[in-house]
């Protein structure tokens, strides 16, 4: 089986939850789809990196959805969704590199 880019799953979950949130016009739509693609991340940075990095980059998942709320208060929704995707991106290939 193919290893599946954690990174762009984690950034992708993050940008899709809010997307459908704010479409769909039902926040609990886009947590369903954040959390299915924290899950698969978490599968995976286990997978590539063991459970003590997927831990640490799951809390640093919950972190970058709770911490985009404040920010999109100085910066707008969208960029603050950017981001922390892209912080949560960076940080799951940093570490996911280094235990390759």
């Amino acid at each position: 089986m193919a290893k599946v880019p954690a990174a762009a799953v984690a950034a992708s979950g993050l940008v899709g939850g809010y997307a459908v949130a704010r479409w769909t016009r039902k926040r609990p739509l886009g947590g369903v789809a954040l959390a299915a693609a924290g899950t698969v991340a978490a599968y995976e940075w286990n997978r590539q990196a063991g459970p003590r990095a997927a831990a640490g980059l799951t809390a640093a998942y919950v972190a970058a959805f709770a911490g985009s709320h404040p920010l999109a208060k100085k910066v707008g929704a969208w960029p603050a969704v950017f981001t922390v995707a892209g912080s949560m991106a960076a940080a799951s290939w940093a570490v996911t590199r280094r235990a390759a």
